[in-house]
């Protein structure tokens, strides 16, 4: 298997992406539903979308909440100008970037939400970014989590060395982003969440392997 570079990646299969995610993933049509239900309905609520790519979640938040303000970030130029199409008339700012790099601010949210992105990155790297989003959170922000979980830490260890591998054997960069599914079980995310000073996460729902986290500040 060869690794691609996770914008070119998702570039490259932006046409049909939707229907991919909505008809091959367990739960995924109602998921994303009850993902934004925990959303706040404010008019002009502000909400930030880690790994927004066409905004299948976003199509549901603004049925919710038509006025929401959101930002979204994503690698992919090809997802972001999908997305615009979709949503001309929303109130969307897009950042093409990683959120792993992208400055958020301080108390500027009052939520954010990542679906079926963060999968692919270890548990260091996602503590930071999530100490980073702790702080872009208002007093009393939530994040909420749709994301796939591994089944067992057996799984987790086994999904990270066969990615160290794949580099090695493909000469690869430890710095930059390649598609591989690297998932932490749902156990050891909430612990994550936990140490980046979330006071409060929970495990809400699951569908196969998808699972729901709401993660308060």
């Amino acid at each position: 298997m060869k690794l691609e570079r996770m914008d070119e990646f998702f570039a490259a299969r932006v046409d049909g992406y939707d229907e991919h995610m909505r008809t091959t993933i367990e739960g995924a049509s109602d998921f994303y539903v009850y993902t934004v239900s925990l959303l706040p309905l404010t008019s002009g609520a502000q909400v930030l979308d880690l790994g927004c790519g066409t905004g299948l979640e976003l199509e549901e938040y603004f049925r919710l909440n038509p006025d929401a303000d959101v930002t979204g970030i994503d690698l992919s130029e090809a997802m972001l100008k999908a997305l615009k199409e979709k949503l001309p008339d929303r109130k969307i700012r897009l950042i093409r970037g990683s959120y792993f790099d992208v400055p958020f601010g301080e108390k500027v949210y009052d939520a954010a939400v990542s679906v079926e992105s963060l999968h692919h990155f270890p548990a260091e790297q996602k503590e930071g970014l999530y100490r980073k989003l702790h702080g872009a959170l208002k007093d009393h922000g939530c994040f909420v989590l749709t994301d796939y979980f591994a089944e067992s830490e057996e799984l987790e260890k086994e999904y990270f060395q066969n990615l160290k591998q794949m580099k090695g054997e493909q000469g690869l960069s430890e710095d930059e982003f390649f598609h591989y599914d690297t998932p932490l079980t749902a156990d050891h995310e909430v612990r994550v969440l936990q140490r980046a000073g979330f006071s409060d996460v929970r495990i809400l729902k699951k569908w196969g392997s998808t699972f729901t986290l709401l993660a308060r500040r």
